[in-house]
């Protein structure tokens, strides 16, 4: 049994890797192409930048987890 566990992780690994590798490969290729029309506005500031990658997520996290928690702290 342990030997198909074996080749299993290995070929997802593969897989996980070929995946990788072609989005590495594609992404600035389609960055460069703009389309038609396309006007890009003006960049983020680094508070921006950080609110908006940084911050907003962990209040997210911070609120769904609240969530989670509620229904237990009532049963005590």
């Amino acid at each position: 049994m342990g030997n198909v566990d074996k080749r299993n992780a290995m070929r997802a690994g593969a897989v996980t890797a070929a995946a990788t590798l072609m989005m590495l490969m594609s992404s600035p290729a389609m960055a460069i192409t703009q389309d038609d029309g396309s006007d890009p506005g003006s960049g983020l500031s680094v508070g921006q930048t950080l609110g908006l990658f940084v911050a907003l997520p962990i209040v997210a996290f911070l609120v769904i987890a609240g969530l989670c928690m509620l229904p237990g702290s009532k049963k005590k």
